[in-house]
């Protein structure tokens, strides 16, 4: 294994929309010695195999919960939880009751709901002052308005969210009493939803997993029930609404991908698949795993209790896969990333979010054919001291 100082990690961005300067190079060695916001040390996988392989390898664990783990950061355990595993089998088995609620069949029945919230919000902000943010017009009213519907959360209860999310995947924005309150406000939220459900039963998602409990406590215990109402939740909207307003600011950053776009709306799809490969949202610290066995990567021994991660925003760089990878490019095709990662953690909302991303393209595109940035590039900031590193604000005007 290596014998490297470790260097800081995430890698910091020469700017809002592009990639760290790091990943030019990072797949010149298969693994880079790597120090977390927490000061503890891991060691990043940085080629397209080696990532898929780490990522589907049942001696790679996402159980953080050992005395030996590297966390994330110092102040918040965010997904480190000792009353979960997040393991097959256990896993898998909660996690297929979930993903009933995101196939491809469901989530395509949602997309008149979608279009719906979508012309509404597109209406008022084209009604509204000039520039408009795309972030707080658009983007976030609707992944907080979709996943409510999902799970059933009651409208007048949507503002109170994202507090807790911005508190939930803190790095360093916030301190741990105020990581903690916030936990624990939304755990006593979840769990008066979940009694009302149970009392009053409606066609959303917390009321089916409520009725997987009550009828049968092998598949679904109670705080099983309670973390995964909480998860979906919290990272369902806070990761959709800030790739929202990325996707939308790296296409209008490239004025003529966005008029390929507006000769040719087919390539919507396309333009939402290459700004996920940018990946632009988070890097890959959430990706943090830990090696139960030794293992081999790239031709290098990992030891077994190492913290490992695999990273996604190199491997979606890795030019024996993607020609031409530092290129954006919205008529890319067979754009194999790995952003909603591989295996048995794949993103469960991977196709809620694609769906949202590409309504949001293809009406913007259809009501503001000359929508552009209305600052310069250089002008964007990303939210600083977060897992999810969102942009600021995006202005927009048409």
């Amino acid at each position: 294994m290596s014998t490297e100082e470790p260097v800081p990690y995430p890698f910091a961005r020469p700017a809002p929309l592009e990639v760290p300067v790091e990943l030019a190079t990072a797949r010149d060695r298969p693994v880079i010695p790597v120090r977390l916001p927490s000061g503890d040390h891991a060691l990043l996988v940085t080629r397209y195999e080696d990532v898929r392989a780490v990522l589907t390898d049942p001696r790679v664990s996402r159980n953080l919960n050992r005395p030996d783990a590297a966390r994330m950061t110092s102040d918040n355990k965010m997904f480190q939880d000792p009353g979960m595993d997040p393991d097959p089998p256990e896993h898998t088995r909660v996690r297929r009751l979930v993903m009933k609620a995101f196939t491809a069949t469901m989530v395509e029945n949602m997309r008149p709901r979608v279009q719906e919230i979508v012309d509404e919000l597109v209406t008022k902000m084209a009604n509204g002052p000039r520039p408009a943010d795309v972030s707080e017009a658009l983007a976030f009213p609707l992944a907080i308005r979709v996943v409510c519907d999902l799970l059933g959360v009651p409208v007048e209860d949507q503002e109170r969210f994202r507090g807790w999310t911005d508190k939930f995947l803190s790095t360093g924005k916030y301190g741990r009493a105020e990581i903690q309150t916030a936990m624990g406000q939304l755990g006593a939220y979840m769990g008066a939803l979940i009694e009302a459900k149970r009392a009053a039963p409606a066609d959303d998602l917390i009321s089916e997993l409520t009725r997987v409990h009550d009828n049968d406590d092998v598949r679904l215990s109670e705080y099983e029930l309670h973390w995964w109402c909480r998860l979906l939740l919290l990272v369902g909207y806070e990761t959709t609404a800030s790739q929202i307003g990325y996707t939308v600011a790296k296409v209008l950053a490239h004025p003529d991908q966005f008029a390929a776009l507006r000769a040719n709306p087919a390539l919507v799809p396309n333009a939402v698949e290459e700004v996920l490969r940018w990946k632009l949202i988070n890097g890959s610290l959430s990706m943090l795993r830990y090696v139960t066995e030794d293992i081999e990567v790239g031709g290098v021994r990992v030891p077994k209790g190492t913290s490992v991660i695999p990273s996604v925003e190199s491997a979606n760089w890795d030019e024996t896969v993607f020609a031409r990878a530092g290129e954006f490019d919205v008529s890319r095709e067979d754009n194999q990333h790995v952003t909603f990662s591989v295996g048995p953690h794949f993103c469960v909302g991977a196709s809620l979010a694609r769906l949202e991303l590409r309504v949001v393209l293809e009406t913007l595109l259809r009501r503001f054919p000359n929508l552009r940035l209305a600052v310069s590039v250089d002008a964007l900031a990303r939210v600083e001291g977060t897992l999810i590193g969102g942009l600021t604000a995006v202005p927009v005007d048409w």
